[in-house]
């Protein structure tokens, strides 16, 4: 695309039309310029209008946007895109306008010229773009000796965007030569410009305005930033040797007031991002060079204390609360937490600091009611280590590494001092009642690799009887709700502690506040069941059974429906997971499934015009495969119930193009093929035509729930798999599965399942174009994943077909490949099998390859047979973990991104693994006795290989089988 006047012109039209409120000029706009974006130097075109200062502002605005995505999409493609590259000549070119184009850009337009920046040295920066830094060091001198903040800052916002791949990337050789590459050009200008400002702050603190103050500030926070980038990895020497200067400016944010700017709610927000800045820098000092920050410490730490003093309960704040007491909290678990050890100093914490950002705010409040999603986040999920609440909490934790008994016993008096207090006055004071209990439930110590959950803080069992049961055995569901979401929290936190007669008495209670009006409430009292329902004894087994909540079933499946009614609640995961528990517990019956099927199908048709909660969706899905599970595994005559209420709703998913929920479909549609018994109906086997198209199997995430789907038509109607050509078809997919990479495991699934289901006379036919497309693929992908599954292969076709039927079978497609294969891939890698069911197999074809096979009986053969032995041996005698090394093949991430690009496995719609040597008890046993079958016919052979062949680990554990089985080999 050249650049000239009609460019310039055409492409303004289109940019102005792209913002016309007609969709039509608009639609056309941007087709044309999808169009135009195909063709060489359109991106230099498109900046290059950006920079034209007789175009409209909005013009340019727009092609800045559409400049920075033109980026996005084409600076460096991935390899599955089908984007085409810009020219590396256009690169050079636009790299070496963007620099000075974005210093002289409006602030909108800057900004997004800066995101392109950032998008291009993402790639680039530094090896290929080695001007970049030089460039914007001089243009940063040149606006500090003018003075020019706009472009002062503008440089800083870029340097800090380039610069954080320093925080979040892994410390590797060429990751420290991009930071000493960063840090030998901008460390030195870095603290240039951060001295510099700070004296025109100091200078400027009470007779300039905000005008002059707030762009100052806004530099020395970016400043704080790319210190806290290029300090991340380890402590630079530079920084070293000039930390002086650096925490003598950082300190004097933290200890002085500006009142000209903290006097407005933005500029005291601009100071409050540079504090919060600063604390940052000091804890991650505190946390990775301690001993070179030791000296400022003391400083810092009593210039943090009486800083929180003075930081309001206004949620605007909150960055630098958090912050800051974050790097207190860092100090109190160090070498230093001397700090805390005068006397009265922990108490001033728990008054000062602890309890005010404990205790609920309005703003805690309209969250709770507004947006009972992001407040359960917070508040049970564990999101909130960045809230005030948890923050101070984590506080006290810090300090009682410590101080254990001083803070326990500091904690439990004011526990008791706030529930003191909600008792003179209950409905004044209810936040006393609530700060107490989050206080217990907050410094609970959660037990390594476990659920449970302990403190010392209170008496778990007389809490919940004097403080936590009244709010249970309230008779209003919607009065104080915040106190009631808080005793729900301590009873699902602490379900461990209360005795199953005690919390079975509160069931029916639970069950009340299912029908609560507050979202948090009813959603807490559905996670208070469903972590009921999953308490275990000590030998593993769930103390609530069936019997336990058939008495109230009924009403249970009831009120979580209605719950399901409650605006703000249609798609509520938490209830739609307790759904799920309950019916994976509960003792199904004919009166409980029919209203369960007929509301579950109701919100999966809902469900189905905008699927937009993943996690809720998983778990409706989940509730319907657990319900089809149970229900019809106890009572078939339920199984037609079933497909009347499910065959429309899979129908409209698969006729609407409801992409999202294709696999949970394919998984559903699977199960109840397996429920039913051959010959299989009329409306399935259309389903099975439709299986077998390809188009259906172009998408990734599809695949394995119609592998799986497959599998059950293969089990339930493999004579009318031998009927119309369907076979060939079926074949067909597993050619175009096994030859693709991703795919090639699901590949196998299918050809199992054909080899356990269908006579041989019926694959005999078909198994050399089955061979010859294994074996091309061999060629080419020797994976561990390729090789387990061939092996798995091979040993079902042997078990099922016989060992001569397997080599004759690949040596008719070329000449002596089982021989090959047997030596170079089926002895090495069987010791890399795992699972019971496929380490069994595996194991006990080997044994009849090892008597039965003429390819390794031979006499020629005797050092193959010995090593098969030997992997045999290794298979059945060692630990995975010993004889597996973990898988080195990364998956491409990028293939299982979003929503609608991923497979989600239903746990309850899963197949069932079935034993295709069920005759077959024991695979050790079979070797010994199969071993001393072979040898009674060979006398004093076998002894002799063992001892040249087997590792001397093995051959102690041959011996012990042999005697623990009683079949001596001589």
């Amino acid at each position: 695309m050249e650049w000239n006047p009609e460019t310039l012109q055409h492409l303004s039209q289109c940019f102005l039309h792209t913002l016309s409120p007609s969709p039509e000029p608009r639609r056309r706009a941007e087709a044309s310029l999808s169009e135009a974006s195909l063709h060489p130097n359109y991106g230099l075109a498109v900046l290059r209008l950006v920079a034209e200062p007789t175009v409209d502002d909005q013009i340019r605005q727009a092609a800045s946007v559409n400049f920075k995505n033109h980026l996005k999409a084409r600076w460096a493609p991935n390899s599955s895109s089908d984007e085409t590259p810009i020219p590396d000549a256009e690169k050079e070119q636009i790299k070496g306008l963007i620099v000075s184009l974005m210093l002289s850009a409006t602030p909108k337009i800057q900004g997004q010229l800066s995101e392109a920046l950032v998008l291009i040295g993402k790639h680039d920066f530094p090896k290929l773009w080695p001007a970049l830094l030089p460039e914007l060091i001089s243009s940063l001198r040149t606006a500090s000796l003018a003075g020019d903040y706009a472009s002062i800052n503008g440089i800083l916002g870029t340097a800090n965007s380039i610069f954080k791949k320093f925080r979040y990337q892994y410390k590797t050789n060429d990751l420290l030569l991009d930071l000493k590459y960063c840090l030998d050009n901008f460390a030195a200008p870095l603290l240039e410009i951060f001295i510099k400002t700070s004296n025109l702050i100091e200078s400027a603190a009470n007779s300039g305005g905000p005008a002059v103050l707030k762009p100052l500030f806004e530099s020395q926070r970016l400043c704080c930033r790319i210190f806290y980038s290029l300090n991340f990895q380890e402590l630079p020497e530079f920084f070293e040797d000039h930390m002086n200067e650096w925490m003598t400016e950082m300190k004097k944010y933290l200890t002085t007031s500006y009142p000209v700017l903290e006097s407005s709610a933005d500029g005291l927000a601009l100071v409050d991002a540079l504090r919060a800045a600063v604390c940052e820098n000091i804890n991650l000092y505190m946390e990775k060079n301690e001993e070179e920050f030791h000296t400022y410490l003391n400083d810092f730490a009593l210039a943090v204390w009486h800083l929180l003093g003075n930081v309001s309960q206004v949620s605007s704040r909150d960055q630098l609360a958090v912050t800051a007491i974050k790097f207190l909290t860092t100090v109190s678990t160090s070498v230093h937490h001397n700090l805390f050890s005068a006397e009265g100093v922990i108490p001033q914490i728990c008054q000062g600091i602890v309890i005010p950002n404990v205790r609920l705010r309005e703003e805690d409040e309209e969250l709770f009611d507004m947006n009972y999603i992001e407040f359960i986040r917070r508040d049970m999920e564990g999101s909130d280590l960045d809230t005030r609440r948890r923050i101070a909490c984590e506080l006290l934790k810090g300090i009682a590494s410590n101080y254990k008994q001083q803070v326990t016993n500091l904690v439990s008096l004011q526990i008791q001092n706030l529930l003191s207090s909600f008792a003179t006055n209950p409905v004044a004071n209810w936040k006393d009642k609530d700060c107490a209990i989050y206080l217990v439930v907050s410094l609970a110590i959660k037990k390594a690799g476990g659920t449970s959950v302990t403190t010392d803080l209170v008496d778990v069992q007389n809490f919940f009887g004097k403080v936590i049961v009244p709010e249970l055995q309230s008779q209003d569901v919607n009065g104080f709700p915040m106190l009631k979401a808080g005793a729900l929290k301590f009873f699902t936190m602490f379900r461990n502690h209360i005795p199953k007669p005690m919390a079975l008495q509160f069931f029916p209670d639970l069950i009340r506040f299912l029908r609560a009006e507050s979202n948090v409430v009813h959603s807490y009292a559905a996670s208070c069941i469903e972590k009921l329902l999953m308490v275990k004894d000590e030998g593993g087994r769930a103390i609530y059974t069936s019997a336990d909540i058939s008495p109230v079933l009924p009403q249970l499946m009831n009120n979580l429906f209605e719950a399901l009614k409650v605006p703000e609640s249609e798609e509520n995961q938490y209830v739609m997971k307790c759904i799920m528990r309950v019916l994976g517990v509960a003792d199904v019956s004919h009166e409980i499934a029919d209203p369960c099927i007929k509301g579950l199908t109701l919100i999966l048709n809902k469900a189905c015009e905008n699927p937009k909660n993943p996690v809720f969706n998983h778990y409706l899905f989940e509730s319907v495969a657990v319900l089809v599970k149970r229900a019809c595994g106890k009572n078939a005559s339920l199984i037609s119930l079933f497909e009347t209420s499910l065959f429309p709703s899979l129908q409209k998913i698969l006729v609407e193009d409801v992409t999202e929920f294709f696999p949970y479909a394919f998984q559903l549609l699977a199960q109840l093929v397996e429920l039913n018994n051959p010959p299989i109906s009329p409306s399935y086997m259309h389903i099975f035509e439709i299986l077998l198209s390809p188009d259906l199997w172009k998408k990734a995430s599809n695949v394995p729930a119609l592998v799986r789907l497959l599998q059950a038509f293969l089990h339930k109607a493999p004579h009318e798999l031998n009927q119309g050509g369907r076979l060939q078809q079926v074949l067909v997919i597993f050619n175009k599965l096994v030859s693709t990479r991703s795919t090639d495991e699901q590949g196998f699934y299918v050809l199992n399942t054909i080899i356990e289901s269908l006579e041989y006379n019926v694959i005999a036919p078909y198994i050399g174009g089955i061979w010859s497309a294994l074996f091309t693929v061999l060629q080419t992908r020797q994976t561990g994943k390729f090789i387990k599954s061939l092996l798995i292969f091979m040993s079902l076709f042997l078990v099922k077909h016989g060992s001569q039927n397997l080599a004759d079978t690949m040596n008719a497609v070329q000449g002596n490949i089982f021989q090959v294969i047997l030596v170079q891939f089926w002895i090495s890698n069987l010791k890399l099998i795992t699972g019971v069911i496929e380490t069994k197999l595996t194991a006990v074809a080997s044994t009849r390859l090892l008597c039965e096979s003429p390819a390794l009986l031979d006499a020629a053969a005797v050092e193959h047979w010995g090593k098969m032995l030997d992997s045999i041996m290794t298979l059945l005698s060692r630990p995975e973990q010993d004889r597996v090394e973990e898988d080195p093949e990364m998956p491409d991430i990028a293939e299982n991104a979003g929503y609608s690009a991923t497979f989600v496995r239903l746990h309850n719609a899963g197949k069932r693994e079935d034993d295709p040597l069920k005759d077959i008890r024991d695979p050790k046993e079979f070797l010994v006795n199969s071993l001393a079958r072979l040898a009674a016919l060979s006398p004093g052979r076998y002894p002799q290989i063992f001892s040249q062949y087997l590792d001397p680990t093995n051959q102690a554990e041959l011996h012990r089988l042999c005697e623990f089985y009683k079949c001596p080999i001589a």
